[in-house]
């Protein structure tokens, strides 16, 4: 595939034998942004942990302090007596059997699924569609809660959930280019600082092996841990 002359030009301003600073790359993603729309600013973080090992896959969530800048679709799965306030919450999509249905047939067109406890054994036969695209219920990323009114509120102020891959790393939105350098730096740090608090007991060596910033369709920003741990 051609390279355009954009895509050169963002190349040519990131060099990649240079570490950045978290700042500096929040700055520079900015510049080397390829695309005409409000594109994802992503980081991707490498562990030094195996994921093979229970007591290694790193997970949890985090409340970005300037959000995601994308407005997420919910969908509450809960019994009668919860729907409203689900509703009120600002849920996009409540109720059960009929989602259930639906996603059996392959209906996926949401961002986050919550689950009330009394409705999970229903869910259950649901893992093998929600699982491979993390929109499975978990009560370690809150998703599974009789609290459906707080769950939707954090989800639609900001909360992201992350998760280890099988390759040790940690890919999670963190805001979008149209931020300001200060509102990408700081959703970071954030997302940085929940993922060291998880450290698992048993890892052994450097735990932050790796961490790079990318917009969408631009290069790749390596970032100095250094700048992210003092």
């Amino acid at each position: 595939m051609a390279i355009t002359k954009k895509r050169k030009a963002a190349q040519g301003k990131v060099d990649q034998n240079k570490l950045y600073s978290l700042k500096e790359a929040s700055s520079l993603v900015k510049e080397v942004n390829c695309t005409k729309f409000d594109s994802s600013v992503d980081l991707h973080i490498r562990l030094g942990v195996d994921p093979k090992k229970a007591d290694q896959a790193v997970r949890g969530t985090v409340t970005l302090p300037h959000g995601t800048g994308k407005t997420k679709k919910v969908l509450v799965l809960c019994t009668p007596d919860k729907e409203n306030d689900a509703k009120a919450a600002g849920a996009d999509f409540v109720g059960l059997d009929e989602f259930i249905t639906k996603i059996e047939g392959g209906w996926t067109d949401v961002d986050v699924i919550i689950a009330t406890p009394s409705v999970m054994p229903k869910i259950g036969k649901l893992g093998k569609i929600l699982g491979p695209r993390n929109l499975m219920p978990n009560p370690k990323t809150g998703t599974v809660t009789n609290d459906v009114s707080a769950a939707v509120n954090e989800v639609k102020g900001g909360k992201i959930a992350f998760k280890v891959d099988k390759a040790g790393i940690i890919h999670a939105s963190i805001g979008r280019v149209s931020f300001g350098t200060d509102k990408i730096s700081e959703n970071s740090q954030e997302l940085i600082n929940a993922i060291v608090k998880l450290k698992p007991s048993t890892a052994k060596g450097t735990y932050l092996k790796g961490l790079s910033m990318a917009s969408t369709m631009s290069p790749g920003i390596m970032i100095d841990t250094k700048s992210v741990t003092n």
